[in-house]
């Protein structure tokens, strides 16, 4: 009997520490799922985002709602891009921490016995989930200084192809 609670421990103990698949970088297929969506505001003007998976890093979501940004860029033909506003957004895991506390009795023939228990669960899971937002502005030709300013090209190759190593 020892035994077999030790599995059932053992067991329950691993799956709350498997890690979710990894964000990968896609489109989003649903809301609420990993990927990325984007909405043209106007000509050469997007809101772009990525939601990350449960656990995924902060600077890999940013990274990759720059990634689309600027393959919008390049797909519709500008140079580089702004950043005119983001933010990041982190949802909560939906798992929760309990307490329980339980006790019963039987009869067996001459004997008996009661028995009393208590139980915790305790939120392993991988974490929130971030997503960043992007609001971008593209143009073509010498960029204006700043910041928040991206040569499409430059973001593609360095976080595109560097997505591989993530």
């Amino acid at each position: 009997m020892k035994s077999l609670i030790a599995l059932a421990a053992a067991s329950v103990l691993l799956s709350a520490c498997a890690t979710t698949s990894p964000t990968l970088y896609a489109a989003q297929r649903a809301p609420g799922q990993a990927g990325f969506s984007d909405y043209r505001l106007e000509a050469g003007r997007y809101r772009v985002t990525f939601q990350g998976g449960p656990g995924a890093p902060e600077a890999q979501v940013a990274d990759y709602a720059l990634l689309r940004a600027a393959e919008l860029a390049v797909r519709d033909g500008y140079d580089w891009f702004r950043v005119a506003d983001r933010s990041m957004r982190h949802d909560a895991p939906r798992r929760s921490s309990s307490l329980s506390i339980g006790g019963g009795s039987g009869g067996y023939g001459r004997g008996g016995g009661i028995g009393v228990g208590l139980g915790a669960s305790f939120n392993l899971g991988p974490g929130p989930a971030a997503a960043a937002s992007l609001e971008v502005v593209f143009g073509k030709g010498p960029p204006p200084t700043g910041a928040d300013v991206y040569w499409a090209r430059d973001i593609i190759r360095t976080v595109g192809e560097g997505r591989a190593a993530i």
